[in-house]
């Protein structure tokens, strides 16, 4: 536990040392959001019908800015090769590094996910549910995103590669992350949505520290 939680500090102190940098992700998310209302019209009423899924769109983008660099550094001057010695299995490295980025990108984003929801004009009702799925489905988009980041270490046009290899892995948190959000406003529910993104949270937890170490290991040889 002292070496897990050795990464995930180390990790949490590279990204918060970025300056406006470790910021992007918040950045990107605020500034995407607010050209909604540009781009589809001012009118409320719209904007209100659309305003969940706007925001878990702009959240699954933003996730991902980081996520080409979850990995790099340390494959970059050695360091992936001194974690894949280390007593730490490899698969509670991926763990830290994988909550480190949750903490640094994902939480951000859900802390001022209610202040755009208002801006959007989303019915107060969905706030509290808002929330609540994105505490579920952050954590996920950063366990994929671990995997994807793992699996192209060494390769030309990462980013391109990471998007084609994690987007459609991200679709289940959107479709889930959006139906809990208008179930809690259309007043039918958002127990189901909830506890699959919940079932998706713990499938990841389980799967990606193991997928995303075999990707580190097929990198270093």
């Amino acid at each position: 536990m002292r070496a897990f939680g050795q990464i995930f500090a180390h990790d949490l102190r590279l990204s918060l040392r970025g300056g406006v940098g470790s910021l992007i992700a918040v950045i990107f998310f605020v500034v995407t959001v607010a050209l909604f209302p540009l781009g589809v019209g001012p009118e409320l009423e719209g904007l209100s019908r659309i305003a969940s899924g706007i925001l878990w769109v702009a959240a699954l983008l933003a996730s991902m800015l980081s996520l080409e660099r979850l990995f790099q550094n340390d494959f970059d001057d050695g360091s992936l090769e001194l974690l894949a010695l280390s007593p730490l299995p490899l698969e509670a490295s991926v763990l830290a590094k994988a909550l480190a980025h949750w903490v640094s990108s994902g939480l951000p984003l859900i802390v001022v996910s209610p202040l755009l929801a208002l801006l959007l004009n989303m019915d107060s009702t969905g706030l509290g549910l808002l929330i609540l799925a994105m505490l579920l489905g952050t954590p996920t988009l950063s366990l994929v995103g671990a995997v994807g980041a793992a699996l192209i270490l060494g390769a030309r046009l990462r980013g391109v590669l990471l998007a084609l290899l994690v987007l459609p892995l991200y679709v289940p948190v959107l479709i889930f992350g959006v139906g809990a959000v208008e179930g809690a406003i259309g007043g039918y529910g958002s127990g189901a949505p909830l506890l699959i993104l919940g079932g998706l949270l713990i499938g990841a937890l389980v799967l990606a520290p193991v997928a995303g170490a075999a990707g580190l290991r097929l990198a270093l040889e």
